[in-house]
C-alpha cells in the first residue's frame, strides 16, 4: 500500500486542470484520487470511469450542447485505430487526456483537444485465445496515475497513464480454459474490481479484487454456490463446475452502502438445461457485494434456470427516486429478458416490473419478481420460436438515466429467434452451449427504439424508432440530450424529454459502443467509437 499512498499524497500538487505535455512529450494529469472518483460528478468536464460515475448513470453534467444548438455540432477530429476490430471501447478523459483501449486488448493515450497520440501501450497475447464474441476491449479503469486493463488472456495489467510503461501484470484465471477479459475494471476505495468472460465454455464464474499497487488478489467471490455454501442445490449434480455465470461488463458501487453490484451471466451449458435442472443459482442476477471482503449481502434473479442465453451483464443503474409518495434508494435494470425492472438497492426487494420489448415466454412476473413463464417455450430439436431473440431486448451496452427528466432511456429490441436444442460433453477450453439460434427472418422485419421509461412504474414515456436496429449505448446530458448510434453507421442527439431527433451524422460503420462527453479549455465535446474510428465532436464556431 505504500505506492498507493504516495500516489494519493500527489494531489496536493494540484497540477493544472487542462493536459499538457511533459519535458518527455507524455501527458501531464493530476492523480486520479478516491475522492475525486467519490465526486466524479462535480467534474463533468472529465469522465473518469467507464459509465462516468458509480452510480452508473452515464450522464454528463456539461449543458454547452443542448437541445437548442445540439444541430451545430461538427467534427472536430477523429482517431482511426490501428486494429481492424470492431471497436466497443469507452475512453476515459482525465484533465484533457484521453485514454483509449483498442482491440484486442492495447491502449493509448491521446489529446483529448486534437486527437493527437501521447504514447501506446500493446499486451502481447498467446495464440491459443479463448473467446466466443470477438476481440473486444471495452474500456480502462485509473487510480493515481496508474491504468488498470483486463485483457483477452484473462490478466489484469497496471499502466502508467503518463508513459504507457506496464507496473505490474496479473493472471486471473487459466486463458486455455475458456477465460477471458473484455470489460473495464471498477475503481472502489482502494481496489480494482474486475469480472471474468467465458460463460460460453464451462467456465465458473467470479468477481475479483486486487491491490492497485501490486496487482495481489484481495478476494474473490464465485458466482456459483460450491457444495458447501447455500444455493448449490439448485444445480444438479455436479453441473455448478461447468455452469459459467460469468461477470463480463462493469458493476457500480454505492459508497453509502458500501455495496459493489455486479450482473452475472447465462447458466452453462446455454441452451441445454435438462443437464442442470433446478434455478441455476447465481447466474443471471444481480449481486449486491460488501465493498470491503465481497461477501454477498443479497441478490436478486431476474431468469431463474435461463435457457435462451439471456446473460443479466447489463449495467446497474443507481438512483433516488420517488415511488409511491416515498424517496428511495433503487436500482434500474433493463434486462436482456426483455422486462424492466426497478429494484430497491439497499435489499434487494422488488418493486417494478414491465416488458419493454416484445416478449413471449413469461406471462408477466409474480409479487416477487420471478417470471410466470409460458409453457412449452423452451429450446427443441426441431426449433421453437421464442422473443426475444438470443441478443434479447437490450444487451450489454450501456442505458442512461437523466436527473433532469427522472426518464431511464434504454435501446431496445422487438425482435424473435428460433431457438434449438443439442447433446453435447463439456471438454475443457471449447465451447460448451448445448444448442443455438437461428434467425425468423430479415432483421426489417423487426422494431428497434430508443425508449424512455419511468422507473417509478416501467411505464414507456416515448421511443425513438430506430431503422434496422441499434446496439449502441447511451448518454445523457444536462442540455436535455441523449446521444446513441446505430448498426448501419448514424450517430445521432435526440430531445430527453420528447424523443425528437435534432440532430445526426454518418459515421460510416456500426457504433457499437457508447458516447462520452467532456470539456478542454472551456468547449465541450462528444466522443464515439464506430468501427476502429473514434470520432470526436463539438459545436461549430
Amino acid at each position: 500500500m505504500k505506492r498507493l499512498a504516495t500516489v494519493f499524497a500527489l494531489i496536493a500538487l494540484a497540477l493544472p486542470a487542462a493536459a499538457a505535455a511533459q519535458d518527455d512529450g507524455g501527458p501531464s494529469l493530476r492523480p486520479v484520487t478516491w475522492e475525486r472518483l467519490l465526486n466524479a460528478a462535480d467534474e463533468p468536464e472529465n469522465w473518469l470511469m467507464y459509465s462516468g460515475t458509480l452510480d452508473s448513470k452515464r450522464y454528463s453534467g456539461l449543458d454547452q450542447i443542448h437541445n437548442r444548438n445540439a444541430g451545430n455540432l461538427v467534427l472536430k477530429w477523429a482517431y482511426q485505430i490501428p486494429e481492424i476490430d470492431r471497436a466497443e471501447t469507452t475512453p476515459l478523459v482525465v484533465d484533457g487526456v484521453m485514454f483509449v483501449t483498442e482491440a484486442p486488448s492495447n491502449v493509448v493515450a491521446l489529446d483529448a483537444a486534437t486527437g493527437r497520440q501521447y504514447w501506446r501501450y500493446d499486451h502481447e497475447l498467446p495464440d491459443d485465445l479463448r473467446i466466443c464474441c470477438g476481440r473486444n476491449n471495452r474500456g480502462v479503469a485509473i487510480l493515481g496515475e496508474t491504468l488498470f486493463m483486463s485483457t483477452l488472456d484473462a490478466h489484469i495489467v497496471a499502466i502508467d497513464a503518463r508513459t504507457g510503461n506496464l507496473v505490474w501484470n496479473t493472471e486471473t484465471a487459466p486463458h486455455a480454459s475458456g477465460y477471458s477479459k473484455t470489460a473495464a475494471p471498477l475503481i472502489v476505495k482502494d481496489q480494482v474490481i474486475t469480472g471474468i468472460a467465458g460463460g460460453e465454455y464451462g467456465i465458473r464464474g467470479f468477481l475479483d479484487s486486487y491491490d492497485p499497487a501490486s496487482g495481489a488478489r484481495n478476494w474473490r467471490t464465485y458466482t456459483i454456490p460450491g457444495p458447501d455454501e447455500p444455493g448449490n442445490q439448485t444445480w444438479l449434480g455436479e453441473s455448478w463446475r461447468t455452469g459459467g455465470s460469468p461477470t463480463w461488463i462493469t458493476g457500480a458501487y454505492d459508497p453509502d452502502l458500501d455495496l459493489v453490484y455486479w450482473g452475472t451471466g447465462n447458466p452453462g451449458p446455454d441452451w441445454n438445461g435438462e443437464v442442470r435442472l433446478g434455478d441455476n443459482l447465481y447466474s443471471d442476477s444481480v449481486l449486491a457485494l460488501n465493498g470491503e471482503n465481497g461477501d454477498l449481502e443479497w441478490y436478486f434473479q431476474f431468469t431463474p434456470h435461463d435457457i435462451h442465453d439471456w446473460d443479466a451483464i447489463q449495467v446497474p443503474i443507481l438512483g433516488d427516486i420517488m415511488y409511491e409518495g416515498e424517496m428511495r434508494k433503487v436500482m434500474m435494470w433493463a434486462n436482456r429478458n426483455a422486462f424492466y425492472y426497478t429494484l430497491d438497492r439497499e435489499t434487494g426487494e422488488f418493486l417494478v416490473g414491465k416488458p419493454y420489448a416484445r416478449q413471449t415466454w413469461a406471462e408477466g412476473l409474480d409479487e416477487n419478481g420471478r417470471p410466470i413463464r409460458v409453457p412449452n417455450m423452451e429450446p427443441s430439436v426441431e426449433g421453437k420460436l421464442v422473443s426475444p431473440t438470443i441478443g434479447g431486448g437490450t444487451n450489454w451496452w450501456s442505458p442512461t438515466f437523466s436527473p433532469r427528466t427522472g426518464l431511464y432511456y434504454v435501446n431496445a429490441f422487438d425482435g424473435e429467434q428460433i431457438y434449438f436444442i443439442r447433446d453435447e460433453e463439456y471438454v475443457e477450453g471449447e465451447q460448451y452451449t448445448g444448442g443455438g439460434g437461428e434467425s425468423a427472418g430479415p432483421i426489417e422485419n423487426y422494431h428497434s427504439a430508443v425508449r424512455a421509461i419511468d422507473p417509478a412504474t416501467g411505464d414507456i414515456r416515448w421511443e425513438y424508432p430506430i431503422a434496422p436496429r441499434s446496439t449502441s449505448g447511451l448518454m445523457s446530458t444536462a442540455g436535455d440530450l441523449v446521444f446513441g448510434g446505430t448498426v448501419d453507421g448514424y450517430f445521432f442527439a435526440i430531445d430527453a424529454v420528447s424523443g425528437e431527433e435534432l440532430w445526426h451524422m454518418t459515421v460510416g460503420a456500426r457504433v457499437h459502443s457508447a458516447p462520452i462527453s467532456y470539456a478542454v479549455d472551456g468547449r465541450q465535446y462528444v466522443s464515439i467509437a464506430a468501427g476502429n474510428v473514434v470520432f470526436t465532436f463539438g459545436l461549430a464556431e
